[in-house]
């Protein structure tokens, strides 16, 4: 599994990564981020992209082998990395908004921070 995305407007880190995959990937809603709030705080999450008129993609989550912490859930999306914001707000998703941010990719170590599709 390699995970690479570009430098762009979303997030401003760029990353060529490779995993060993444990599981298969898994269509991702939602995330409980700590960042913000130390008690988490769930997001929807979503892949994105280079397409300037669809930049939304879908958003995985895998359990993959990870050099330093053993197994974790590997949180990826498109070529532009992550998109999320806080599931209180219903706004559509957009670069310009102050209520998003973006992530190249997430490795977390706990299932129970992950709300998939199914």
């Amino acid at each position: 599994m390699i995970v690479e995305v570009e430098p762009n407007d979303n997030c401003d880190s760029s990353v060529f990564a490779r995993f060993k995959e444990v599981e298969p990937a898994r269509l991702l809603h939602q995330v409980r981020l700590y960042d913000r709030d130390s008690s988490g705080e769930w997001c929807w999450v979503t892949g994105w992209n280079d397409n300037e008129q669809a930049p939304v993609c879908p958003a995985y989550a895998q359990l993959v082998e990870d050099s330093g912490s053993g197994l974790a859930h590997l949180v990826y999306g498109g070529i532009y990395g992550l998109r999320f914001r806080p599931v209180s707000l219903d706004e559509p998703w957009s670069l310009t908004s102050p209520h998003q941010w973006g992530e190249a990719y997430l490795s977390l170590a706990d299932a129970r921070d992950l709300r998939y599709a199914d």
